[in-house]
This record gives structure tokens, C-alpha cells and sequence, in this order.
């Protein structure tokens, strides 16, 4: 597995491991908009270590609306295009999550966050409840499962830890329902494990399990 770092350098335009900055999309993919019609915030995008199971080799991109802020619920057996199908009694599909090999500079920036270079490390014994990539997860409340509509069960990608704050671009509007008025955080804030479909069936075929 291995440990995502945020540091205070700038990201630049081409840049693959980035917190905001420009998301580097599949040929053809359009930013993620909100059920609501806003167009989502850019968190992060990473590429994902070859050693990863299921997974190695992949672009990941992770996406928020910047006014909708809730957890994410669903049913053990997701349903159709969950990824756009809002769930849990929310009348908002709020979140995205992407995946591809490859891919192209977006033409715009984000708006929302202070682009951020990241980077990874190995992890070691004591980074169990850091933001990590691969390996297995954390779990706060126990194990989650979930199987995609295509029928494969899900398996662990990305861990986010329990109030991690995204910088916010100065203006910017604070988050709704916010740990932090200088950053926003996934999902309310919580423990959020990205859970995604080994079998590739959508680049958007990945679920948030969030914990607290």
C-alpha cells in the first residue's frame, strides 16, 4: 500500500497526482455535474501504483458538488448506474468517482481548490488510518461489503481519513456543513473508503462506504 502526502507545491497543468489544479480526463469525458446542475469540485486525481491489485496502472479522479455536502448510503447489491442514481433518501447524486489509463489535460481549472501536487510513499506498520491507496482498509465501524450492478463485488482502492481537509481557494465559498472553513472534506467529513468495480464495467464504477 501507500500513503498519499499532500504538499504546499503548487500543481501544475499535466500533473498527475494533484489535489484540485486540472483533472486529467478520458478522451471524450466530460466534468461531472451534480444532479443539482452544479458542476462538481475537483478533490484529488492520483495514478494508482502498478503493485495495487485489481487496480494498478489506473488514473482515479475524485469529484464532490461544492454545494451539496452529505454521506453516502446504499444497498449491499448497488442498482443500476449508482454512481448518477441519488440513494440513502437524498434527492442528490453529489459525488463521482473516475477511472481510466491515460487520458488529457482538462482546458479549465478547478474552482473550488488549491491546486496541490501529491505524492506517494510506501507505507509502513504505522500508517493504517492514513490516506492510502491499496492495501486493505482501516475499517472504523467494521467491514463493508458491496457488489457493483454488474455483479462483481467491489473491492478497496483508496482510504480517506476522518476529517481530511481539501485547501479552498481564498474565494471560494465555505463548504456547507464543514469541519473547516478554509477546507472542504468528503462526505461530511467522514472516513470515506472508495470501494470500485475490478471488472471495469464504468469508469464510474466505484462506491464511497463512509464511516465515523
Amino acid at each position: 500500500m501507500h500513503v498519499i502526502e499532500m504538499t504546499d507545491e503548487p500543481a501544475e497543468p499535466g500533473d498527475r497526482n494533484t489535489a484540485g489544479g486540472r483533472p486529467i480526463l478520458a478522451p471524450g469525458q466530460s466534468w461531472p455535474v451534480c444532479t443539482c446542475g452544479e458542476r462538481m469540485a475537483f478533490f484529488f486525481q492520483i495514478d494508482v501504483p502498478d503493485d495495487v491489485p485489481d487496480f494498478g496502472g489506473e488514473h482515479l479522479l475524485v469529484f464532490q458538488c461544492p454545494v451539496h455536502n452529505e454521506a453516502a448510503f446504499g444497498p449491499a447489491r448497488l442498482p443500476d448506474r449508482y454512481w448518477e442514481t441519488p440513494s440513502g433518501g437524498y434527492d442528490m447524486a453529489h459525488w463521482r468517482f473516475l477511472r481510466h489509463r491515460g487520458g488529457d489535460v482538462a482546458d479549465v481549472e478547478d474552482e473550488v481548490m488549491q491546486p496541490r501536487r501529491l505524492v506517494l510513499r510506501a507505507a509502513g506498520p504505522d500508517d493504517e488510518w492514513d490516506f492510502r491507496v491499496g492495501g486493505e482498509p482501516a475499517w472504523i465501524q467494521g467491514e463493508e461489503k458491496y457488489t457493483c450492478a454488474c455483479g462483481a463485488e467491489l473491492a478497496f482502492l483508496v482510504q480517506i481519513p476522518e476529517n481530511y481537509g481539501f485547501p479552498k481557494l481564498p474565494e471560494a465559498p465555505r463548504q456547507p456543513d464543514t469541519f473547516d472553513s478554509n477546507a472542504y472534506g468528503l462526505l461530511l467529513g467522514n472516513m470515506v473508503y472508495i470501494l470500485a468495480c475490478p471488472d471495469r464495467c464504468d469508469p464510474a464504477a466505484a462506491w464511497p462506504a463512509n464511516q465515523n
